[in-house]
């Protein structure tokens, strides 16, 4: 029996929630990729802050953090994990001293390139599992779920 047709007040099926859905298919995903970040001793949070930087290169901390899709608590504590390691550099903004910059270092670059072959492979497994027009239209339409559930 479909107790939301039934019940409208009910919350739907978890099959059907949203946030739930989302949660199992990152699960789902990131457990191809967890060994190999594994392997290279680097968490899921510090492989966006390096992917992320190695995009844009040097940004403000603020902006790293909404880029990484991290709470700024936890993006200090990991700065300070990826410093210590040599694989990013932070420097104060001359303008503002208040402001901390992020800019990945050589170390970190080089991590990424020794890590590029294992993810591209990871990657063109999953587009063989799923297929890439289906992983390209899942994109656009989370970017567009992203960008519509924070626009107020």
């Amino acid at each position: 029996m479909d107790q939301d047709k039934h019940h409208p007040r009910l919350l739907r099926s978890t099959r059907q929630a949203l946030p739930i859905a989302l949660l199992k298919a990152r699960e789902a995903v990131m457990g191809h990729f967890r060994p190999m970040l594994a392997q290279h001793n680097v968490t899921e949070q510090q492989w966006r802050v390096l992917r992320f930087l190695s995009e844009r290169g040097q940004i403000d901390a603020t902006e790293l953090a909404q880029g990484a899709a991290l709470l700024a608590p936890s993006l200090t504590r990991m700065i300070k994990a990826l410093e210590d390691r040599n694989l990013i550099r932070t420097t104060r903004d001359t303008s503002d001293g208040r402001r901390v910059l992020v800019a990945i270092d050589d170390p970190g670059v080089k991590l990424l390139e020794e890590v590029r072959p294992e993810s591209i492979k990871i990657y063109e497994d999953l587009e063989q599992r799923i297929g890439r027009d289906k992983i390209e239209a899942l994109v656009a339409l989370l970017n567009e779920v992203t960008d519509k559930a924070t626009s107020r």
